[in-house]
């Protein structure tokens, strides 16, 4: 719909390296004369301009493919006369070889408030590529397709799954997507081609998208394309190399099928996708960079790739530019004159040759400095086993090849630093290539101990939304996680670490006494010398111990009678729903009971050690994962599914244990096995009808939820109900367990949450429930705003206590109705501590105060 960046540009504002700072765009003859006349650098720039343009004119027009996506090059022909002299646009592409930009001047396209997307599967790609021409007539606004491998490896990494089930029958497909003022209006447009195809001797299978989500997970599929062809497991690593060849479209299909004639002959296997409207074509191909024999093989493809695609009149690079990677082949495309030319263009604006050497002209080989033709590290002893890289780090800090995805700001997950401070160091992508760095020694040279990794992944909030939004699955979480246990090997950690990362074992500590110990933590001098020794932020409240832990009253509770006959179901009492909020843990139990389980706990109290793997105490950790499989291994042996009611616990069992303990059968199975509670009701309840109420629901969920599970469930738990969801696409709370509890981190912390959730749960409606699972996400919001999140546990547990249709009010979250009153002798008991330690507290400060007031007369009168 918009073409190419060059043809979108109406004015450059440029510097040259040796400081000309000048604004360039179309220029008339007459002007052209002027600006000749006038002289200086400027003058001389565009009289050289002027005479290659006269040289070569004939030879520009004679070699220059008419293809709508042709970028390898400089863009000489933007210099003709019937171009206007346009100097910006000459320059749009030339990959910082020349000037460098500081300004661009753009046209606007105009874009269709409405759009309907149309999926046509065909037998193969190949066939659905020789329809390209054809389809153009009828003037989508986009056309992109995929073929039926990238389609095989999606389902093999489990990428897409339930976008994968939308797309129509086939091999091949297209998506096409229509534009218009009305819904109506670019459904005409859909509907008219379907027609016309409906009407051909072989018709393909058509899916006109019935909504916008359908349409949305459909573009996911596509968009989703390089992370899909990228690691796939069981196949050979697949690397860019020749990504992005293009052809004119009507002659799209042909080339293809040479094109994958060649690489069956070299054996590489590649998958196709990308803008076949425009003939460029994406793939990425499983090239051995790593050996001597397997870089000559590489090398001899690309010569021959280069020749079949100026065979087809195309461009070696429709998209990316040639760079390094396919500058040394210009000459076939071009041939020797224009690139003697495309020298010339260079030495104008750049004499000394100092902008980016070694790329479109006089250029390094396309085999030299391969990254991955380096030799790895040897694997270094490591916690993580990282079994889909091959059981090396550096392996797996290889993964990201600079997509940038990571450097998004209007929504997702990825990457919450990044989007507060913009730095690239904070972005994922500058992590993993600072780690890289790290790990060869060049330029750091630090090792483990590297103070400027230290520094970059200090404001990782270990959210893992790298994990599923990055195309190539960068795992930063565990990449930090393994740096820090290395660089705190032999040293103390900052006294956070030990206050949060051992929170299981402070707050068990804790319940034997819980008033005494929410009496330090709450009393206003107390607290704030507890915060300062512990490095916690002034700002945050420290969140207070239950009276009576879950487990505790679990244990005393009166049971159904009729527990034998129920299927049995084993309920995971994380550190926080325990100790914190047992409340929410009885709820699920209600709920659970309700619908007919026998609930059972694990017979001790047990912690997946989430808050350990923020502070790299993987040691530590793994002690607690080795316990937690020999207690589990009877329940796993009897089938009997384990339910989780913290996604951030859960996510132990599906991310950190299997990649702890790889080969143990009782990792996989827990990773299978432990499900979260909508997941859990969703599979074992799906029938049961639930009491309807009336109102809306405002749903966070955990950063761990949406990374390594879904939302799916307890959406649709919540539609049950007969409630309206809205989810924010804020991302990341910014809380991240203890992470916004640290004094050097509250700030960003707030900044996070402050970018949409926050303002989104103030501006709620009273009676609008706001859900959160996430302990974390819970505390952000009560700490930020004046409302309180319910867990989903207690929002089944209201519509189990309410009347039928009940409509929801503007009922406190919290409310008597979720936790049933302590025994008044416990609580006068609480309330007398409480007294005690106050007034001893400020006896006790006013004793010290005059103390230090007698001391310090004498030195008062000798100044």
């Amino acid at each position: 719909m918009g073409g190419k960046t060059v043809d979108n540009i109406e004015e450059l504002e440029i510097v040259t390296y040796d400081g000309l700072r000048l604004r360039v765009g179309p220029t008339s003859e007459e002007e052209l004369a002027q600006i000749i006349a006038a002289g200086g650098r400027r003058g001389e720039i565009y009289a050289r301009l002027k005479a290659l343009r006269d040289r070569y004119a004939d030879l520009i027009r004679q070699r220059y493919p008419a293809i709508p996506r042709r970028v390898s090059g400089y863009n000489l022909d933007q210099l003709l006369p019937e171009n206007g002299f346009h100097v910006a646009r000459a320059l749009v592409g030339s990959e910082s070889t020349c000037v460098t930009v500081l300004e661009a001047t753009v046209r606007l396209v105009p874009s269709p408030p409405e759009r309907v997307l149309l999926v046509l599967g065909y037998p193969d790609f190949f066939r659905a590529c020789d329809e390209v021409p054809i389809l153009l007539e009828f003037r989508p606004i986009a056309l992109e397709g995929l073929d039926e491998g990238l389609v095989s490896d999606s389902r093999r990494k489990g990428l897409n799954l339930e976008h994968l089930r939308l797309l129509p029958p086939g091999g091949g497909w297209l998506l096409l997507e229509f534009g218009g003022q009305t819904r109506a209006e670019a459904e005409e447009q859909a509907r008219a081609l379907m027609a016309h195809l409906q009407r051909g001797s072989n018709p393909p299978q058509m899916r006109l998208c019935r909504s916008q989500d359908e349409a949305r997970a459909l573009w996911e599929v596509r968009e989703s394309a390089l992370g899909a062809s990228t690691f796939v497991p069981g196949q050979p690593l697949k690397w860019e190399g020749w990504e992005d060849s293009a052809v004119h479209p009507s002659r799209l299909g042909a080339y293809l099928r040479e094109l994958r004639a060649l690489l069956d002959r070299y054996g590489y296997q590649a998958n196709f996708y990308g803008h076949c409207g425009e003939g460029c074509v994406h793939m990425r191909a499983s090239f051995d960079l790593e050996s001597q024999e397997g870089i000559r093989q590489f090398r001899a493809f690309m010569e021959e790739a280069a020749d079949l695609v100026v065979r087809y009149g195309g461009s070696l690079s429709g998209e990316h530019g040639d760079g390094q990677a396919r500058a040394e082949l210009l000459p076939k495309m071009f041939g020797p004159e224009l690139l003697e030319a495309f020298r010339e263009f260079k030495a104008i604006w750049d004499p000394a040759g100092r902008m980016n050497p070694g790329k479109v002209v006089n250029p390094y080989r396309l085999d030299q400095d391969l990254r991955h033709a380096l030799p790895l590290p040897r694997p270094a002893a490591t916690y993580f086993r990282f079994p889909a890289d091959h059981g090396n780090f550096a392996h797996a800090v290889m993964r990201c090849v600079g997509v940038g995805k990571c450097r998004r700001t209007d929504g997702g997950l990825m990457c919450p630093s990044y989007m507060v401070t913009r730095e690239e160091a904070h972005s994922t992508r500058g992590r993993a290539h600072l780690l890289f760095e790290m790990l060869y020694g060049d330029p750091l040279r630090g090792g483990w101990r590297s103070e400027e990794v230290h520094q970059a992944l200090d404001l990782c909030l270990a959210c893992k939304g790298c994990k599923s939004e990055c195309p190539v699955n960068v795992d930063l979480a565990t990449y930090k996680a393994e740096f820090l246990a290395h660089y705190y090997a032999g040293r103390l950690r900052p006294r956070s670490a030990y206050l949060f990362g051992l929170i299981h074992r402070w707050a068990a500590l804790g319940t034997r006494a819980p008033e005494l110990v929410n009496l330090l933590t709450q009393a206003p001098l107390l607290r704030q010398l507890l915060k300062r020794v512990g490095g916690i932020a002034p700002e945050r409240r420290l969140p207070r111990l239950a009276p009576l832990s879950f487990r505790r009253w679990f244990q005393s509770r009166p049971r159904p009678t009729d527990q034998s006959q129920r299927p049995r179901v084993l309920l995971w009492a994380d550190t926080f729903n325990n100790y914190f909020h047992p409340e929410t843990a009885r709820a699920a139990v209600e709920v659970l009971e309700t619908l007919g389980f026998q609930v059972e706990l694990p017979p001790a109290a047990l912690c997946c050690g989430r808050p350990l793997y923020d502070y790299g105490m993987l040691a530590t950790a793994k002690r607690q994962l080795e316990q937690i499989q020999a207690v589990l291994r009877p329940y796993l042996a009897q089938g009997i599914p384990i339910v989780g009611l913290e996604p951030g616990c859960v996510s132990v069992f599906r991310d950190e244990l299997p990649n702890l303990f790889p080969e143990r059968p009782e990792a996989q199975q827990l990773k299978e096995r432990v499900l979260l509670l909508s997941e859990f009701l969703e599979q074992q309840a799906q029938d049961y009808r639930w009491p309807r109420l009336e109102g809306q629901v405002l749903l966070q969920p955990h950063c761990h939820q949406r990374a390594l599970m879904n939302v799916t469930a307890e959406r649709t738990l919540l539609s049950k109900l007969g409630l309206q969801v809205q989810v924010p696409d804020a991302g990341c709370c910014g809380m991240a367990g203890a992470f916004g509890f640290e004094a050097q981190h509250a700030a960003l912390s707030r900044q996070v949450g402050e970018r949409l959730l926050l303002p989104t749960v103030r501006a709620a409606r009273p009676e609008t429930l706001i859900v959160a699972d996430g302990f974390s996400c819970r505390e952000q919001i009560a700490q930020t705003t004046p409302r309180r999140a319910l867990h989903l546990a207690e929002v089944l547990q209201l519509a189990l206590r309410l009347p039928a249709n009940a409509r929801l009010g503007p009922y406190p979250e919290r409310a008597a109705i979720f936790a049933p009153p302590l025994p008044a002798a416990r609580r006068r008991l609480g309330n007398a501590l409480a007294l005690t330690g106050s007034a001893l507290l400020a006896l006790g400060t006013l004793l010290l105060l005059r103390r230090r007031g007698r001391r310090s007369q004498p030195q008062r009168r000798r100044n």
